[in-house]
């Protein structure tokens, strides 16, 4: 599968882009940067320095992806989504003189397979998006968040469980959930961890 590359797109010379990603116009991707298969990075997004993507993402319109984020497989990255990567961001240092790169030491966020997160929500470095986990619209993420959980607000807290299909899931009592969507059944096995259950 051929890779896509728009004319007005700057992509890096030392950047990786897997085969049948499409890179579209006045989008950024920095040096170093890993993209994966079949990967859509949408007009003006920005993907930093080393940052690691996997196969079939979607970064959509204007997103900000700072280094050194790393994203699992099938993520989907909203419009105007940021990604932090300083604990306590300064222009300058106590002296008044200009930060340099050598200055601070990036934190990144880090996202597991499936995960989405909806527009314009930021997550603050260096949370954890779990596998599944939908964030969203507006949302800020300041914690953790775990596998197949809905979040929302500021600051982000879950209010549903999802599925793989992104669903809120049904509570069908016994801290036992079904996906409307796909039949599919989770176990909450404690307030913060939901588990598929595997078919017999």
């Amino acid at each position: 599968m051929a890779t896509t590359i728009a004319a007005t797109a700057d992509v890096d010379a030392s950047a990786t882009i897997g085969d049948g990603s499409k890179i579209w116009h006045l989008a950024q991707v920095r040096d170093g940067a890993v993209l994966g298969e079949n990967c859509i990075v949408s007009r003006g997004a920005y993907i930093g320095s080393g940052v690691k993507i996997g196969n079939n993402c979607k970064i959509q319109n204007y997103a900000l992806v700072y280094e050194p984020a790393v994203l699992g497989h099938g993520v989907f990255i909203g419009p105007a989504v940021v990604l932090t990567n300083d604990h306590y961001p300064r222009a300058i240092n106590p002296d008044m003189s200009l930060k340099t790169g050598s200055d601070w030491d990036a934190v990144g966020v880090t996202i597991g397979d499936g995960a989405s997160i909806g527009a314009q929500s930021v997550c603050v470095a260096p949370v954890k998006i779990g596998a599944w986990a939908l964030v969203a619209a507006g949302s800020v993420v300041t914690k953790d968040v775990p596998d197949f959980a809905l979040v929302a607000g500021s600051p982000a807290k879950r209010i549903r469980w999802v599925g793989r299909a992104g669903v809120p899931l049904e509570d069908i009592g016994d801290n036992s959930f079904r996906c409307p969507q796909t039949g599919a059944l989770y176990k909450q096995m404690s307030s913060d961890q939901l588990v598929e259950v595997e078919k017999g």
